[in-house]
């Protein structure tokens, strides 16, 4: 059974660091490109960063520029979130999501992944 599996979240204040990871199970997800995406209650599940198998290539939304930095470490079979100036409009649920296949692209849409964690609650306060 494949799991991932979040951790990391807090509460913290505006300016504050989080760092969040992603422990994968049940399968190697080297060669798979992994994301971070978050929820807000009350809106949609949107694009955060995601990073290539390799951990070469990385795309973050603009919001987060500068400020987030996504990595991996596949020998773990782990990805990370560093979130830096965290901001309260950072405040969500945050989930970290697999590709739909080994090999296979994935980027800013939630329907370009097929695995998904349970997700970390991140409250920024003011």
């Amino acid at each position: 059974q494949v799991q991932l599996v979040e951790s990391g979240g807090g509460l913290v204040q505006a300016g504050g660091s989080l760092r969040l990871s992603c422990a994968a199970s049940g399968r190697t997800f080297t060669n798979y490109a992994m994301g971070w995406f978050r929820q807000a209650p009350g809106k949609d599940r949107d694009f955060v960063a995601c990073i290539n198998s390799a951990g070469v290539n990385t795309l973050y939304t603009d919001s987060v520029k500068g400020r987030f930095t996504i990595s991996r470490d596949n020998a773990k079979n782990t990805v990370y979130l560093q979130m830096n100036s965290l901001k309260p409009e950072d405040t969500a649920v945050y989930y970290c999501a697999g590709a739909r296949g080994p090999y296979l692209s994935a980027g800013r849409s939630v329907s370009q992944y097929g695995y998904w964690g349970r997700g970390t609650q991140v409250t920024v306060s003011s």
